[in-house]
């Protein structure tokens, strides 16, 4: 099923992006880039706002989001109520990030994984569906937790 993913990074998530825009498409699935559209330096809590308040507007939309290391644009948006933002070094997490957590932003370090893992963990991350069961509850519980208008 062809799926809707927002995108975006800072500087340092910069030289990624064009290739996982294009992984993205080749899986078959849209990409909206949301920036920066530049290697200039930028404030990575700014961009994570723009994906996080995206995927959450647009009801079954996934997002990528990039910088150096995946920390620091991760943890920003998961500021954003309704966001689950799963930091992913491979397959193994990327797809537990789903099946488990239901995670609906992929994140990822370009300084921390190789471009042929990058593909593997979008592929991975599209593909699977939430299981539900037993992990719904946990889910519930980590949405009782988010606070604010999704603002950050």
């Amino acid at each position: 099923m062809k799926k809707k993913f927002y995108i975006a990074t800072d500087h340092a998530g910069f030289a990624i992006k064009e290739f996982v825009k294009s992984a993205v498409e080749r899986l078959g699935h849209h990409v909206v880039d949301l920036g920066p559209f530049s290697d200039d330096r930028v404030d990575y809590p700014d961009f994570a706002k723009k994906c996080a308040n995206s995927v959450i507007a647009d009801c079954g939309s996934f997002g990528i989001l990039i910088c150096g290391s995946g920390i620091g644009i991760s943890i920003a948006a998961n500021k954003v109520s309704g966001v689950r933002a799963a930091l992913c070094h491979d397959t193994y997490t990327a797809k537990f990030s789903r099946l488990h957590n239901d995670a609906n932003i992929l994140c990822f370090g370009e300084r921390v994984v190789g471009k042929g893992v990058i593909e593997e963990m979008i592929e991975v991350f599209a593909s699977t569906e939430f299981e539900g069961g037993r992990h719904t509850t946990r889910v519930e519980k980590i949405e009782m937790c988010s606070f604010g208008d999704r603002d950050i």
